[in-house]
């Protein structure tokens, strides 16, 4: 009898963890291809437009292209337009604060900031609403009404800490409170796996905040510690977007309200017999 070099069950994890990356790659497309157009755009010479605004064209053609692909619906882009107002109107007061600038010119501006820098929140709708799709995303235990109420007060806190005590903390606090038993189902190939939906904000902040190390390196914005010469973006930051996943992942449930969940895939059984 041949003993298998690699024992099946670790074949079969190493196979599972490929298929979910390959899943996780499909659902950043759209994040993926706007950060390569900001990347590419910030090394071409003699571009006929400013930057930001050929940029806001290339955001506004890729939302078109994904929607005539089949890869995002008519929903997913009410999701995705929401987030990018959401997303503007953040970026117009911090930036009017001061925290960070969008320091090259642009003709479609709106208060110091491109209007394509909505589109970097929106990318991040994108992922959320493919990844519903592609692994068939199912939410046990949600409670939609507190944790609702509980992004707002993150998405809020985000601008009255500035004249505020920052309520960061206290609001981790009940957002995990809030998620206490909820667990995202999802799907890899055959298997019907789940996660605490708290874990799942906090690997995709930890992601972002690495994207958002890319794109300030791009020039996609700048920090004020950016603006002599590009620094890593400060690591508090990974925190900062583990919160904020929250107001996007709401937009996304609550265009899903009423959507029955996926079927787990059924693996039939041997059938045996009283006397075996």
């Amino acid at each position: 009898m041949r003993i298998p070099l690699i024992p099946r069950p670790l074949v079969r994890a190493a196979r599972d963890l490929l298929l979910f990356a390959w899943l996780q790659a499909r659902s950043c497309a759209f994040a993926v291809a706007l950060l390569l157009g900001v990347a590419v755009s910030d090394v071409l010479p003699g571009l006929p437009l400013a930057r930001y605004d050929l940029l806001l064209g290339y955001a506004v053609g890729l939302t078109v292209l994904f929607w005539a692909l089949g890869w995002e619906t008519t929903r997913d882009i009410a999701v995705i337009a929401v987030c990018h107002a959401v997303g503007l109107s953040f970026e117009i007061v911090k930036v009017a604060l001061g925290s960070w600038s969008y320091p090259e010119p642009a003709t479609l501006k709106l208060a110091g900031v491109p209007l394509y820098g909505g589109f970097l929140y929106a990318a991040l709708g994108s992922y959320v609403c493919r990844s519903w799709h592609l692994m068939d995303l199912h939410l046990v235990g949600y409670r939609p009404r507190v944790t609702a109420a509980v992004a707002t007060a993150v998405y809020l806190n985000f601008f009255t800490h500035h004249w505020l005590p920052d309520a960061r903390g206290p609001l981790a606090a009940l957002l995990l409170l809030a998620l206490t038993g909820t667990t995202v189902h999802y799907t890899v190939g055959t298997r019907y796996l789940r996660m605490p939906l708290s874990l799942a904000f906090v690997l995709i902040g930890f992601f972002l905040w690495i994207a958002e190390n890319l794109a300030t390196f791009s020039g996609a914005w700048r920090y004020p510690h950016q603006l002599d010469g590009w620094e890593p973006v400060a690591f508090t930051k990974f925190g900062a977007w583990a919160l904020l996943v929250s107001v996007t992942f709401v937009l996304a449930a609550v265009s899903r309200a009423g959507t029955p969940p996926p079927q787990p895939l059924q693996v039939p059984r041997a059938v045996t017999s009283p006397d075996s």
